[in-house]
């Protein structure tokens, strides 16, 4: 979550008058995050979040995110329900972006995920996959190994400049991968973004997953190597094994992996790795001037890259 895009107390007042949420109790910027802009609002009638959407989001995926939500809270998983106005809509214009609302779920981030975080997450995840599976809507993956070449190129001359011989080693890991990433997995929903800052617990126990954003339809072992990639790595940069066995064991609690997805799970972690390597890097080298965002840093995924690429098993990860 981030703020590009200032809001006033009259336009979002104007903006709220189409719901059945009350007035107008008091509005809040939300600084985390880098994709949208997004707000805490409360109002009479309860909390929301209302978000813009900004110009990664295409509006025609729009209704995929909206529908799957509610998708997905009507099958059970604790997630935010989009709010429609009186007319049934949930989607509006605010200052000229795209926006909705949602409901406001109780809960805290964990900054430093332990080995019952993540292990409550990968049931969590196999939950989603399972709710999904009988969601109508289809949206490609577009930020899979087809447009990584496309976000190097937005960065690729200044790649160097964030970290000496980066350019060199992204050109051969596209290669790489472009040549090895694993075809006909077993598909569905997948979130494709769920980092820490995208679940929330109350006390040990999860309460929620949020910022279905990049959600789409892909290889449901995919979504698994971006949380070993965002959960199981410790502070000082090494991938913690524990944390990984009870990801992929409180996973397969819920939905056992095909014998082929194993297979693949070092490969999908090393592109996981590089994707968001890559888009950290557009992002840190095209921050907007004057908004109201922070930057994750690239090289953290270099890092973790530079881990994937000693792999030549999932039994890297703690799979038993």
């Amino acid at each position: 979550m981030a703020v590009y895009t200032d809001v006033s107390d009259a336009d979002l007042s104007a903006f709220l008058g189409r719901y059945d949420v009350g007035s107008l109790l008091s509005c809040k910027g939300i600084a985390e995050g880098v994709e949208n802009s997004n707000y805490f609002v409360h109002t009479e009638g309860g909390n929301f979040i209302l978000t813009l959407y900004e110009k990664r989001v295409a509006v025609a995926d729009l209704p995929f995110f909206i529908e799957l939500m509610d998708h997905l809270a009507t099958r059970g998983l604790n997630c935010p329900r989009p709010v429609r106005d009186r007319e049934g809509q949930a989607l509006g214009t605010l200052v000229g972006r795209p926006a909705a609302m949602v409901t406001f779920l109780d809960g805290v981030w964990i900054k430093q995920p332990g080995v019952d975080h993540c292990g409550a997450l990968g049931g969590a995840l196999a939950q989603l996959h399972l709710a999904g599976a009988d969601f109508g809507m289809r949206r490609p993956n577009s930020l899979s190994v087809e447009s990584w070449p496309g976000l190097f190129a937005a960065a690729g001359p200044r790649a160097d400049g964030v970290a000496p011989g980066l350019s060199a080693l992204v050109v051969e890991e596209l290669a790489w991968l472009a040549e090895r990433w694993p075809r006909g997995l077993p598909q569905g929903v997948i979130h494709a973004d769920l980092f820490p800052d995208n679940v929330f617990f109350l006390g040990e126990r999860l309460s929620g997953l949020i910022d279905f954003y990049f959600a789409c339809t892909d290889a449901l072992a995919y979504d698994l190597a971006v949380c070993l990639n965002a959960w199981c790595f410790a502070p000082d940069g090494g991938f913690d094994p524990a944390r990984g066995r009870a990801m992929l064991d409180g996973y397969r609690a819920m939905r056992p992996l095909a014998p082929e997805e194993v297979r693949a799970l070092p490969v999908l972690a090393r592109g996981a790795a590089l994707r968001f390597m890559l888009t950290r890097l557009v992002d840190w080298l095209n921050v907007p001037p004057g908004a109201l965002v922070k930057p994750k840093d690239p090289l953290e995924y270099l890092a973790k890259l530079r881990f994937h690429r000693t792999v030549s098993s999932a039994a890297a990860y703690g799979l038993s």
